[in-house]
Protein backbone atom coordinates (compact mmCIF):
# COMPACT_ATOMS: atom_id res chain seq x y z
CA UNK A 1 0.00 0.00 0.00
CA UNK A 2 1.14 3.61 -0.61
CA UNK A 3 2.87 5.36 2.25
CA UNK A 4 0.84 7.86 4.29
CA UNK A 5 1.24 11.51 3.26
CA UNK A 6 1.02 14.58 5.39
CA UNK A 7 -1.49 16.19 3.02
CA UNK A 8 -3.76 14.54 0.44
CA UNK A 9 -4.51 16.44 -2.74
CA UNK A 10 -8.06 17.62 -3.34
CA UNK A 11 -8.34 15.06 -6.14
CA UNK A 12 -7.53 12.26 -3.70
CA UNK A 13 -10.11 13.58 -1.25
CA UNK A 14 -12.82 13.64 -3.92
CA UNK A 15 -11.96 10.26 -5.45
CA UNK A 16 -11.62 8.58 -2.07
CA UNK A 17 -15.10 9.76 -1.14
CA UNK A 18 -16.36 8.58 -4.53
CA UNK A 19 -14.77 5.17 -3.96
CA UNK A 20 -16.66 4.84 -0.69
CA UNK A 21 -19.93 5.81 -2.41
CA UNK A 22 -19.39 3.18 -5.11
CA UNK A 23 -18.73 0.49 -2.49
CA UNK A 24 -21.86 1.39 -0.56
CA UNK A 25 -23.98 1.41 -3.73
CA UNK A 26 -22.67 -2.06 -4.52
CA UNK A 27 -23.97 -3.19 -1.13
CA UNK A 28 -20.55 -4.14 0.20
CA UNK A 29 -19.06 -3.44 3.63
CA UNK A 30 -15.42 -2.57 4.16
CA UNK A 31 -14.67 -6.09 5.33
CA UNK A 32 -16.11 -7.53 2.10
CA UNK A 33 -14.10 -5.09 -0.03
CA UNK A 34 -10.99 -5.97 1.96
CA UNK A 35 -11.48 -9.68 1.17
CA UNK A 36 -11.57 -8.86 -2.53
CA UNK A 37 -8.12 -7.29 -2.25
CA UNK A 38 -6.92 -9.75 0.43
CA UNK A 39 -6.03 -6.91 2.74
CA UNK A 40 -7.16 -5.73 6.18
CA UNK A 41 -10.40 -3.69 6.41
CA UNK A 42 -8.27 -0.82 7.73
CA UNK A 43 -6.66 -0.56 4.30
CA UNK A 44 -10.06 0.10 2.70
CA UNK A 45 -10.85 2.68 5.37
CA UNK A 46 -7.55 4.48 4.77
CA UNK A 47 -8.17 4.54 1.03
CA UNK A 48 -11.68 5.94 1.49
CA UNK A 49 -10.54 8.65 3.90
CA UNK A 50 -7.52 9.69 1.78
CA UNK A 51 -5.07 8.72 4.51
CA UNK A 52 -3.02 7.01 1.80
CA UNK A 53 -2.69 7.47 -1.94
CA UNK A 54 -4.94 5.58 -4.34
CA UNK A 55 -2.91 2.57 -5.44
CA UNK A 56 -4.00 2.07 -9.03
CA UNK A 57 -4.03 -1.80 -9.14
CA UNK A 58 -6.18 -1.89 -5.99
CA UNK A 59 -8.56 0.75 -7.34
CA UNK A 60 -8.88 -1.11 -10.65
CA UNK A 61 -9.91 -4.33 -8.91
CA UNK A 62 -12.36 -2.54 -6.64
CA UNK A 63 -14.04 -0.62 -9.47
CA UNK A 64 -14.63 -3.88 -11.35
CA UNK A 65 -16.02 -5.50 -8.21
CA UNK A 66 -18.32 -2.53 -7.64
CA UNK A 67 -19.75 -2.92 -11.14
CA UNK A 68 -18.56 0.38 -12.56
CA UNK A 69 -18.80 0.41 -16.40
CA UNK A 70 -15.47 0.14 -18.23
CA UNK A 71 -15.54 3.68 -19.65
CA UNK A 72 -16.27 5.22 -16.24
CA UNK A 73 -13.62 3.03 -14.61
CA UNK A 74 -11.03 4.18 -17.16
CA UNK A 75 -11.87 7.81 -16.44
CA UNK A 76 -11.67 7.20 -12.67
CA UNK A 77 -8.24 5.58 -12.99
CA UNK A 78 -6.95 8.47 -15.12
CA UNK A 79 -8.14 10.95 -12.51
CA UNK A 80 -6.58 8.84 -9.75
CA UNK A 81 -3.19 8.90 -11.48
CA UNK A 82 -3.40 12.70 -11.76
CA UNK A 83 -4.57 13.07 -8.15
CA UNK A 84 -1.63 11.00 -6.88
CA UNK A 85 0.85 13.60 -8.13
CA UNK A 86 2.21 15.40 -5.05
CA UNK A 87 1.00 18.91 -4.29
CA UNK A 88 3.56 21.71 -3.93
CA UNK A 89 3.23 21.53 -0.14
CA UNK A 90 4.71 18.02 -0.04
CA UNK A 91 8.16 19.60 0.02
CA UNK A 92 7.26 20.70 3.55
CA UNK A 93 6.35 17.16 4.63
CA UNK A 94 9.07 17.23 7.28
CA UNK A 95 7.28 19.95 9.29
CA UNK A 96 3.67 19.76 8.14
CA UNK A 97 1.53 18.24 10.93
CA UNK A 98 -0.87 15.49 9.84
CA UNK A 99 -3.83 17.45 11.17
CA UNK A 100 -2.90 20.60 9.19
CA UNK A 101 -2.07 18.94 5.88
CA UNK A 102 -5.72 18.67 4.92
CA UNK A 103 -6.16 22.41 5.51
CA UNK A 104 -3.43 23.27 2.99
CA UNK A 105 -4.97 20.95 0.41
CA UNK A 106 -8.47 22.40 0.91
CA UNK A 107 -7.10 25.94 0.83
CA UNK A 108 -5.37 25.24 -2.47
CA UNK A 109 -8.54 23.96 -4.15
CA UNK A 110 -11.17 26.24 -2.61
CA UNK A 111 -13.24 28.66 -4.65
CA UNK A 112 -14.17 30.66 -1.54
CA UNK A 113 -12.43 30.87 1.85
CA UNK A 114 -14.16 32.66 4.71
CA UNK A 115 -12.59 32.87 8.15
CA UNK A 116 -13.11 34.38 11.57
CA UNK A 117 -10.05 35.10 13.70
CA UNK A 118 -10.21 36.47 17.27
CA UNK A 119 -6.57 35.88 18.26
CA UNK A 120 -4.09 36.56 15.44
CA UNK A 121 -3.91 37.98 11.95
CA UNK A 122 -5.06 35.16 9.59
CA UNK A 123 -2.10 33.20 8.27
CA UNK A 124 -2.77 34.15 4.64
CA UNK A 125 -2.44 37.85 5.59
CA UNK A 126 0.61 37.73 7.87
CA UNK A 127 3.95 39.34 7.14
CA UNK A 128 7.01 37.15 7.44
CA UNK A 129 8.12 38.93 10.62
CA UNK A 130 4.70 38.64 12.26
CA UNK A 131 4.47 34.94 11.35
CA UNK A 132 7.92 34.27 12.79
CA UNK A 133 7.04 36.02 16.06
CA UNK A 134 3.76 34.12 16.42
CA UNK A 135 5.34 30.77 15.61
CA UNK A 136 8.40 31.36 17.82
CA UNK A 137 6.35 32.08 20.93
CA UNK A 138 3.67 29.51 20.17
CA UNK A 139 3.48 25.73 20.35
CA UNK A 140 5.83 25.24 17.38
CA UNK A 141 8.55 27.42 18.91
CA UNK A 142 8.39 25.46 22.15
CA UNK A 143 8.31 22.01 20.61
CA UNK A 144 10.41 22.48 17.45
CA UNK A 145 12.35 25.79 17.64
CA UNK A 146 14.97 24.78 15.08
CA UNK A 147 12.29 24.47 12.38
CA UNK A 148 10.47 27.75 12.89
CA UNK A 149 12.00 29.11 9.66
CA UNK A 150 10.57 26.15 7.72
CA UNK A 151 7.13 26.80 9.16
CA UNK A 152 7.42 30.47 8.21
CA UNK A 153 8.43 29.49 4.66
CA UNK A 154 5.37 27.26 4.38
CA UNK A 155 3.08 30.05 5.58
CA UNK A 156 4.58 32.48 3.06
CA UNK A 157 4.26 29.93 0.23
CA UNK A 158 0.56 29.47 1.05
CA UNK A 159 -0.04 33.17 0.49
CA UNK A 160 0.71 32.88 -3.23
CA UNK A 161 -2.82 31.59 -3.81
CA UNK A 162 -4.29 35.07 -3.15
CA UNK A 163 -2.57 36.60 -6.19
CA UNK A 164 -2.38 33.71 -8.64
CA UNK A 165 -4.63 33.46 -11.73
CA UNK A 166 -8.05 32.17 -10.70
CA UNK A 167 -7.38 33.08 -7.06
CA UNK A 168 -10.14 32.17 -4.59
CA UNK A 169 -12.32 34.78 -2.92
CA UNK A 170 -10.92 35.33 0.57
CA UNK A 171 -13.12 36.96 3.21
CA UNK A 172 -11.78 37.49 6.73
CA UNK A 173 -13.54 38.82 9.81
CA UNK A 174 -10.95 39.87 12.40
CA UNK A 175 -11.58 40.95 15.99
CA UNK A 176 -10.14 44.28 17.08
CA UNK A 177 -8.32 42.38 19.83
CA UNK A 178 -6.03 40.98 17.13
CA UNK A 179 -4.74 44.51 16.49
CA UNK A 180 -4.70 45.56 20.13
CA UNK A 181 -2.64 42.55 21.23
CA UNK A 182 0.98 43.47 20.37
CA UNK A 183 3.09 40.88 18.58
CA UNK A 184 6.74 41.89 18.53
CA UNK A 185 7.73 45.55 18.25
CA UNK A 186 5.54 48.51 17.25
CA UNK A 187 7.43 48.61 13.95
CA UNK A 188 6.53 44.97 13.32
CA UNK A 189 2.86 45.66 14.05
CA UNK A 190 2.90 48.75 11.84
CA UNK A 191 4.27 46.72 8.95
CA UNK A 192 1.60 44.09 9.58
CA UNK A 193 -1.21 46.65 9.51
CA UNK A 194 0.24 48.08 6.30
CA UNK A 195 0.12 44.56 4.82
CA UNK A 196 -3.56 44.30 5.75
CA UNK A 197 -4.31 47.65 4.09
CA UNK A 198 -2.39 46.60 0.98
CA UNK A 199 -4.00 43.16 0.75
CA UNK A 200 -7.49 44.59 1.28
CA UNK A 201 -7.09 46.34 -2.09
CA UNK A 202 -6.98 43.01 -3.94
CA UNK A 203 -10.25 42.46 -5.82
CA UNK A 204 -10.69 38.96 -4.36
CA UNK A 205 -9.97 39.91 -0.72
CA UNK A 206 -12.43 41.32 1.82
CA UNK A 207 -11.40 42.20 5.37
CA UNK A 208 -13.87 43.24 8.05
CA UNK A 209 -13.01 44.41 11.55
CA UNK A 210 -15.24 43.48 14.50
CA UNK A 211 -14.78 46.39 16.90
CA UNK A 212 -14.78 45.87 20.65
CA UNK A 213 -17.27 48.68 21.07
CA UNK A 214 -19.83 46.67 19.08
CA UNK A 215 -19.97 44.16 21.92
CA UNK A 216 -20.68 40.43 21.81
CA UNK A 217 -21.23 38.86 18.40
CA UNK A 218 -22.29 35.39 17.13
CA UNK A 219 -18.76 34.05 16.55
CA UNK A 220 -17.12 35.17 19.79
CA UNK A 221 -16.40 31.59 20.86
CA UNK A 222 -13.58 30.38 18.61
CA UNK A 223 -11.86 30.87 15.23
CA UNK A 224 -12.99 28.82 12.23
CA UNK A 225 -12.58 28.63 8.46
CA UNK A 226 -15.24 27.86 5.84
CA UNK A 227 -14.22 26.31 2.51
CA UNK A 228 -16.41 26.16 -0.60
CA UNK A 229 -15.30 24.40 -3.80
CA UNK A 230 -16.06 24.54 -7.50
CA UNK A 231 -15.99 20.73 -7.58
CA UNK A 232 -19.61 19.50 -7.18
CA UNK A 233 -18.53 16.30 -5.43
CA UNK A 234 -16.71 18.23 -2.72
CA UNK A 235 -19.01 19.47 0.06
CA UNK A 236 -18.54 22.72 1.94
CA UNK A 237 -16.23 22.18 4.89
CA UNK A 238 -15.49 23.81 8.23
CA UNK A 239 -12.01 23.81 9.75
CA UNK A 240 -11.57 24.40 13.48
CA UNK A 241 -8.08 24.36 14.97
CA UNK A 242 -7.09 23.79 18.60
CA UNK A 243 -3.77 23.56 20.42
CA UNK A 244 -2.67 20.10 19.28
CA UNK A 245 -4.94 19.30 16.33
CA UNK A 246 -7.94 20.28 14.25
CA UNK A 247 -11.48 19.28 13.31
CA UNK A 248 -12.77 18.98 9.75
CA UNK A 249 -16.57 19.16 9.61
CA UNK A 250 -18.63 18.45 6.50
CA UNK A 251 -21.98 17.47 8.01
CA UNK A 252 -24.74 19.62 6.43
CA UNK A 253 -26.12 20.72 9.81
CA UNK A 254 -22.74 21.72 11.23
CA UNK A 255 -21.69 23.52 8.05
CA UNK A 256 -24.98 25.42 7.76
CA UNK A 257 -24.74 26.58 11.38
CA UNK A 258 -21.24 27.93 10.83
CA UNK A 259 -22.30 29.50 7.54
CA UNK A 260 -25.23 31.24 9.23
CA UNK A 261 -22.96 32.45 12.03
CA UNK A 262 -20.47 33.84 9.51
CA UNK A 263 -23.26 35.67 7.67
CA UNK A 264 -24.49 37.21 10.92
CA UNK A 265 -20.96 38.23 11.85
CA UNK A 266 -20.43 39.94 8.49
CA UNK A 267 -23.44 42.12 9.25
CA UNK A 268 -22.23 42.80 12.80
CA UNK A 269 -18.68 43.75 11.78
CA UNK A 270 -17.63 46.97 10.10
CA UNK A 271 -17.89 47.01 6.31
CA UNK A 272 -14.82 46.63 4.11
CA UNK A 273 -14.50 50.35 3.33
CA UNK A 274 -14.88 51.40 6.97
CA UNK A 275 -12.39 48.70 7.98
CA UNK A 276 -9.76 50.16 5.64
CA UNK A 277 -10.20 53.53 7.35
CA UNK A 278 -9.96 51.96 10.80
CA UNK A 279 -6.77 50.18 9.81
CA UNK A 280 -5.27 53.44 8.55
CA UNK A 281 -6.21 55.13 11.84
CA UNK A 282 -4.70 52.29 13.85
CA UNK A 283 -1.46 52.47 11.86
CA UNK A 284 -1.07 56.10 12.95
CA UNK A 285 -1.25 54.99 16.60
CA UNK A 286 1.78 52.72 16.24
Amino acid sequence: MSEPRSAPTIGQLVLSKRLQTLRERAGLGRAQAARILRVAPATIRRMETAEVGLKIPYVQILLASYGLPDDEATEFLTLAEEANRPGWWQRFHDILPDWFGGHVSLEEAARTIRCYEPHFIPGLLQTEEYARAVLTFGQIGRSDPERVDRHVALRMARQDLLTRPGAPAFWAIVDETVLRRPVGSPALMRAQVERLIETAELPNVTIQLAELSAGHHPGTYSPFVLFRFAIPEMPDMVYIEYLTGALYLDGPREVSQHMETMDRMSVHAEGARRTKQLLSDFRKEL
